[in-house]
């Protein structure tokens, strides 16, 4: 009898343009096969012609890892399009306010619309062709209100590209031991059946997200992340160096280097084989 063949899995650095020593980490493990697949900010300082065009150099070199638009609507950012709202000192709002002002409908998803049809135009612009994907800096994606607008800029601008949902694929007493991934499970829900009607695709299961204010033990989350996942799921991950760049932007951090150190070690390759996964285009 044949061996099955190994599934074939997205596993997405988020946050690349966030800043240099974010994206040299990413480049590094798309280069040596470790991540197939970034998703790029586009609406930062750290982002630019140089920075892309090293992106793609080692993309290509990596059987065309996929690069997606990681659209960014929150704080500390600013919004390309002139008449966002609402802005807090000009800035975007923090993430927990734009997702309360969705869940009370205080947002115009037509204005939202508009910001993410300027990123997915910034990123064309930068890449030279749509995103193959789109995601959300902070699952900003999956709100109230904003869901609406990014799927009809997506629609209208990359209809091709697939949209990423953010629903776990684990037993339920898992999914119950934490309140925030139930939050995401719940809009990602919503999010996919507004994807279905719109014609977009989405990815069928989601893995990644832990709590971030703990010094994790990345090689235990990884082999949780790969338990069940089917083809196609997507493993979301932050790796990263810190630079001072990064320090005054977020506070995800130690974490990062953490995550890379674990990416770029021997383990990694072994537990893809031993569960059968493959990052393969």
């Amino acid at each position: 009898m044949n061996a099955a063949p190994p599934r074939r899995i997205w596993l997405c650095a988020d946050d690349y343009g966030i800043s240099p020593g974010v994206n040299r980490a990413i480049r590094e493990l798309v280069e040596r096969g470790r991540l197939n697949a970034t998703s790029v900010m586009v609406v930062t300082s750290a982002i630019g012609r140089d920075e892309v065009a090293r992106l793609q150099e080692v993309a290509a070199k990596n059987a065309g890892a996929a690069v997606g638009l990681h659209v960014t609507l929150t704080a500390p950012f600013r919004p390309l399009s002139m008449h966002f709202r609402p802005l807090r000192d000009e800035l975007f709002l923090p993430f927990r306010k734009l997702l309360r002002a969705g869940q009370l409908r205080r947002l115009d998803p037509e204005i939202i619309r508009a910001e993410v049809a300027m990123q997915l135009n910034l990123f064309r612009d930068l890449f030279g062709r749509t995103p193959d994907f789109v995601d959300g800096h902070q699952h900003v994606q999956l709100y109230p209100q904003v869901r609406d607008g990014l799927l009809a800029a997506v629609k209208e601008k990359a209809p091709g590209a697939w949209v990423r949902q953010a629903r776990r694929n684990q037993p339920l007493g898992r999914r119950l031991a934490s309140p925030k991934a139930l939050l995401l499970d719940y809009l990602s829900t919503q999010f996919k059946r507004r994807a279905a009607r719109t014609g977009l695709k989405v990815n069928p299961a989601f893995a990644g997200a832990y709590d971030y204010s703990r010094i994790p033990d990345y090689a235990a989350l990884m082999r949780e992340f790969l338990d069940g996942l089917p083809e196609d799921g997507v493993v979301m991950c932050h790796p990263g160096f810190v630079d001072d760049v990064l320090i005054s932007l977020d506070p995800l951090t130690k974490v990062r280097e953490i995550e890379h150190a674990y990416l770029a070690g021997d383990d990694f390759p072994a537990l893809l084989e031993a569960n059968k996964v493959t990052l393969g285009r």
